[in-house]
């Protein structure tokens, strides 16, 4: 039982709930003007754990694809290109289906918001930001440049030191990240519940995250699927530890504070190859956002049918998604950050106004933690995918022992 409580699946649930309980105990007339103060230390401790984390993101992303580019040493130009061209179909097929549904399912639904009345969270006890040295897409497009570069000109030391690299992010990993994960998410639940977005919201919430979860799970099955056919492997050898990186990602709303936890749960799959994890896991994270492309797919014709009393032509949808899969693979890990990068297509493209565009923001943040759950847990799938490749022709694992 102890040995139960203490994995990080039984963290991750036993921080929820007690955000939510706390949450609603500070937002209730019980707390008197205790529930106040307390919240302001949660929120200013949750405020410092994620700016914590954030800083971390693009080390995590140096250290973990710059050394596994350079141990696909002449193949690594290839795999970097078959990865964005997986990411990019995955996301634009996800919004395709997403259409789809859209047009068979809205027509008969209606569909309101109801994100007014909620309380506003206390000021801060003091706002400590700890920035990080890089954006992430520097991050990511810096570790892609200098893994090349090592590779075509053989430059051992670089490559040794990058190993090494690796190691000292590893350890700031498994000591850091990981253990304060559950009280970033408990801060993250708790300021949800004294908000109110967990009751005031629930009918919403509902109804919408029902329609896009089993577009999440269709989507999830047919990438595993396609990954298992095409590797030959058992996908259950790579979802069973997925679980804890589920779980994060709905907590935190971000694929980027939940890179940690999936490159944990995937370095334990006995089917994946360790150097494509490396390689794959931080590469997807940031370019991969199936789940949130098809929720955003699915709530932008429904805010059009609310809205604007129709649904966007077949033709212009198509074009939405086509457009939207290259806005995914640019857009941030962070939460929201899939429907802020594409703003410019909603109004140019649908045609949205400021009213159409406030109300797709508030329902896209009502369901933000399951697209980036979905996301997440389809990185397994598309790493799958690479380790078949790999196999099939015949690219060479180089063990770490051999490099350093």
């Amino acid at each position: 039982m102890k040995k139960l409580l203490g994995s990080l699946p039984a963290r991750l649930v036993l921080g929820v709930l007690a955000g939510i309980f706390i949450g609603l105990w500070a937002g209730g007339e019980a707390s008197g003007g205790l529930g106040e103060t307390v919240m302001q230390v949660i929120l200013t401790v949750k405020n410092l754990l994620g700016s914590l984390i954030s800083f971390c993101v693009p080390l995590i992303v140096i250290g973990f694809i710059a050394p596994s580019i350079t141990r696909l040493k002449s193949n690594a130009s290839r795999m970097l290109g078959l990865s964005l061209v997986l990411a990019y179909t995955s996301s634009v097929c996800a919004a395709l289906l997403s259409a789809g549904a859209g047009f068979v399912l809205i027509p008969g639904m209606s569909i309101q918001s109801s994100a007014e009345g909620l309380r506003t969270a206390p000021e801060l006890l003091f706002q400590l930001e700890i920035s990080p040295i890089m954006p992430v897409i520097s991050a990511l497009v810096f570790s892609v440049l200098i893994g090349l570069a090592a590779t075509w000109t053989q430059a051992g030391t670089i490559i040794r030191l990058l190993e090494e690299f690796q190691h000292i992010v590893l350890e700031v990993v498994t000591r850091v990240i990981i253990p304060i994960l559950p009280f970033f998410i408990a801060g993250t639940f708790c300021g949800l519940a004294y908000e109110g977005s967990i009751t005031r919201q629930l009918p919403v919430f509902l109804l919408v995250i029902l329609i896009v979860l089993v577009g999440h799970y269709l989507w999830l099955a047919v990438l595993y699927g396609l990954a298992a056919v095409y590797s030959g492997e058992n996908p259950w050898q790579v979802l069973r530890h997925y679980g804890p990186a589920y779980l994060t990602a709905v907590g935190t709303m971000s694929s980027a504070a939940t890179l940690a936890v999936a490159l944990d749960g995937a370095r334990k799959s006995s089917v994946l190859r360790r150097d494509l994890v490396d390689f794959g896991i931080p590469l997807f994270a940031n370019i991969h956002l199936c789940g949130s492309v098809l929720t955003e797919v699915f709530f932008v014709m429904t805010v059009s049918k609310v809205l604007y009393g129709v649904l966007p032509a077949p033709g212009t949808m198509i074009l939405f998604c086509l457009l939207l899969g290259v806005f995914a693979v640019g857009a941030p890990g962070v939460p929201g950050g899939t429907v802020m990068a594409s703003l410019g297509l909603i109004t140019s493209v649908l045609g949205f106004d400021n009213n159409g565009t406030a109300l797709m923001l508030t329902i896209f943040a009502l369901q933000d933690s399951f697209g980036t759950a979905c996301n997440i847990t389809g990185d397994g799938a598309l790493t799958l995918i690479l380790t078949g490749y790999a196999k099939k022709h015949h690219i060479q694992q180089v063990p770490d022992t051999e490099i350093l």
